[in-house]
């Protein structure tokens, strides 16, 4: 299993305002085809931060999710535009949606989102330091700041608003690499 499939055709099949749905044809090393549809990455990548208020405290942000139609508790994340570097994108985010920046970015982890339909994925980063700055966001209400002690992350990610894994894994990802 250690041979990737070979590529034998690749289609747009789909596009939405905000999504490209690609077709791919794959064939296994056993000789089995198969179609996978997957969603084509747009953009310059995607960030998301584990904003740390004090040494103890971590910034969560409440906001509403369109795809569960629910409010969650979630961590502060974007788009990285055009031009930006991932620190860059991750402090403009920051100063959007939780009114501070960040003087130290530490990079964790790239993570995929779905590797069966999805190219893309996201950066996770550490921010430290933080200062008060703020920049007009794009979304459609005020999000709420919630300081959440990471030493209770094991309530939080028992809570019913906490759905995010993205969020959770990140979450686990700071707090193991801050005791270390």
């Amino acid at each position: 299993m250690s041979e990737k499939p070979e590529i034998l055709h690749q289609s747009i099949v789909s596009r939405s305002r905000l999504f490209t749905v690609e077709a791919v044809d794959f064939r296994f090393s056993n000789g089995v085809e198969r179609t996978y549809e997957r969603l084509v990455p747009g953009g310059s990548g995607a960030v998301m931060m584990v904003a740390m208020l004090d040494n103890e405290h971590v910034a969560l942000i409440r906001e509403f999710g369109g795809g569960i139609e629910e409010y969650t508790l979630t961590l502060p994340k974007g788009a990285v535009d055009l031009g930006e570097t991932m620190e860059e994108a991750a402090n403009r985010e920051l100063q959007e949606e939780i009114g501070f920046a960040a003087r130290k970015m530490t990079f964790l982890k790239h993570m995929s989102l779905s590797p069966s339909y999805m190219k893309s994925g996201i950066d996770i980063l550490l921010a430290e330091d933080l200062y008060p700055s703020e920049l007009e966001g794009d979304e459609p209400e005020p999000l709420e700041l919630v300081k959440w002690p990471l030493a209770d992350l094991h309530e939080l990610v028992m809570r019913d608003d906490c759905t995010e894994g993205r969020a959770i894994a990140a979450l686990y990802l700071a707090r193991d690499y801050l005791a270390n």
